[in-house]
C-alpha cells in the first residue's frame, strides 16, 4: 500500500493540464465503451428532470461523464496541490457570512451537496476567521483509503471529523463563533437509519438529518455552499446564510431549505452533480414523508 500511495503522489505532482489528458481517456472509456452506471445515471436524470427531452438528457449525461472524469483526476491532484494553487482554482464568494457568524458568537454549519468539486475546499481553513475548520467525512471500509483521504482533508489547517462523532463533538464544544463544520449534507442514510424523507427533484428522497438536531437545539449559523464549475480546473463556491422563518428553526426546516437551495443549483447546472450515486434506492424505507413542497 505504501508503494501505491507513492505512485499516486507522484502522479498528483503532474500539472493539471497533463492530468486532464488522463481524464479525457477515462471519459472516452467510460462514455463510449464501459458505460459506467449508465442506466443509473440515465434513470436519475429522467426522474429528476421530467420536463427535459431525451436529447437534453443525453447531453447532460455526456457532460456529467466529462465532469466526473475531471473530478477523479482532481481528487488525485489533491494529494499534492499547494495552498496557492488551491486558492487560485477555487474562488470563495460572500465570505462575509463567516465574519457575521463570528461577530454573533455562533459556530458555523456548512451544508454542501455532491456538486463538483466539493473535495477542493481544503484551503478554505486559511480564509475564514474561525480558528477551527472541520470537514466531516464518512468512514470507509478500507483503513488505508480512509487514512489517505483524511490526510488530504486535514491539509491547510483542517481538522477532519468522522460523521458518527461530529454531532456529539459539536454539542460538547463551546458555541463561540470559532468553529466551522462542513457537511456534505445530501448523503443517503443507511437503510437502517432512513426515517425522514421529502420530495426532492420530483422524487421521494431519504434525507440525512443529523444536522437538523443541531438546528433545533443550538443557536448556530447555517450556511449553504453553492458550487459552480466556471471552466475546467476552476470553481466558485458562493456562501448563502440560511435563516429560520421564525425566531429559531423548527424540526426539519433547515433540511427542507438546504434541499431547496441544492435543487435550484442543480437546475442551473445539472451536469455537475454526482448522478452515478444510487441516491433514491431506499425510497420505500422512508418512515416519515414530508409532503410540504420545498
Amino acid at each position: 500500500m505504501n508503494f501505491l500511495i507513492k505512485i499516486l503522489y507522484l502522479i498528483s505532482k503532474l500539472p493539471l493540464k497533463v492530468l486532464y489528458i488522463f481524464s479525457d481517456v477515462m471519459f472516452f472509456l467510460n462514455y463510449y465503451l464501459v458505460g459506467y452506471r449508465k442506466k443509473v445515471i440515465t434513470q436519475n436524470l429522467r426522474n429528476s428532470f421530467p420536463e427535459k427531452s431525451e436529447e437534453e438528457i443525453r447531453s447532460i449525461r455526456k457532460k456529467f461523464y466529462l465532469n466526473f472524469s475531471d473530478y477523479l483526476v482532481e481528487t488525485i491532484k489533491s494529494f499534492s496541490i499547494s495552498e496557492t494553487e488551491s486558492r487560485v482554482r477555487m474562488q470563495h464568494i460572500n465570505q462575509e457570512a463567516f465574519h457575521e457568524a463570528k461577530a454573533e458568537g455562533k459556530n458555523v454549519i456548512m451544508l454542501a451537496g455532491h456538486v463538483f468539486n466539493w473535495e477542493w475546499m481544503n484551503a478554505f481553513a486559511r480564509i475564514i476567521p474561525q480558528k477551527h475548520c472541520h470537514p466531516v467525512y464518512r468512514k470507509v471500509n478500507s483503513d488505508f483509503w480512509e487514512n489517505q483521504m483524511k490526510r488530504v482533508r486535514n491539509k491547510f489547517g483542517n481538522e477532519a471529523l468522522e460523521a458518527n462523532e461530529v454531532i456529539m463533538n459539536i454539542f460538547r464544544s463551546k458555541n463561540d463563533g470559532e468553529s466551522a463544520y462542513m457537511f456534505v449534507a445530501d448523503q443517503t442514510p443507511h437503510v437502517a437509519h432512513v426515517n425522514y424523507g421529502l420530495e426532492f427533484l420530483h422524487q421521494r428522497t431519504p434525507a440525512f438529518i443529523g444536522y437538523d438536531k443541531l438546528a433545533t437545539r443550538m443557536d448556530l449559523a447555517f450556511i449553504y455552499c453553492e458550487m459552480k464549475k466556471v471552466k475546467r480546473g476552476y470553481y466558485q463556491v458562493n456562501y448563502h446564510r440560511i435563516y429560520p422563518d421564525g425566531e429559531k428553526f423548527t424540526e426539519h426546516e433547515v433540511v427542507r431549505k438546504f434541499h431547496k437551495l441544492l435543487e435550484n443549483t442543480l437546475h442551473k447546472h445539472p451536469d455537475n452533480y454526482l448522478w452515478s450515486h444510487r441516491k433514491w434506492k431506499y425510497q420505500e424505507s422512508i418512515k416519515t414523508f414530508d409532503a410540504e413542497k420545498i
